[in-house]
């Protein structure tokens, strides 16, 4: 897994995963709700702490619960550390890779709209996308020689 930023911190409060398939990310539409931050955006997989837990744990519970696919640890190939959203404390971006059969097998949670896969040059390009997780995507991208 490469690692940007990788402090151990008591502050980390949660996490973001990009969830690749192919050309493709995982997204889901946020509820339109103003008190929650990035009303109606394109979000990813992801959420905050709870508990004790580590990064790779929380990243990985919020997958399970928000769409039903539950990765292993191995299965993270990207892990890049920085401020959260209020710069109280850490927050973590992840980026893994789904097959086939974990695409098809989504059950969407109860948060958020609805999911689809969108494209990732659509994503950085997008007005409704959150812009930390695009400014994140493209870190990562700049990091990998194929894009």
């Amino acid at each position: 897994m490469t690692v940007l930023q990788n402090p151990s911190s008591p502050l980390f409060t949660g996490c973001k995963l990009a969830l690749l398939f192919h050309d493709q990310l995982v997204v889901y539409r946020r509820d339109n709700i103003s008190s929650i931050p990035f009303p109606n955006l394109w979000d990813f997989p992801g959420g905050g702490r709870e508990g004790n837990e580590s990064p790779e744990q929380c990243v990985l519970r919020e997958l399970d619960e928000e769409f039903s696919i539950a990765l292993t640890q191995d299965r993270l190939i990207y892990k890049q550390g920085g401020a959260n959203q209020t710069a109280d404390g850490m927050s973590y971006f992840y980026v893994a890779e789904a097959n086939k059969q974990e695409i098809e097998s989504i059950q969407f949670g109860d948060e958020g709209q609805y999911w689809r896969l969108m494209p990732i040059a659509e994503y950085l390009q997008c007005e409704e996308a959150i812009l930390p997780l695009q400014q994140r995507l493209r870190v990562y991208l700049g990091t990998i020689s194929d894009i």
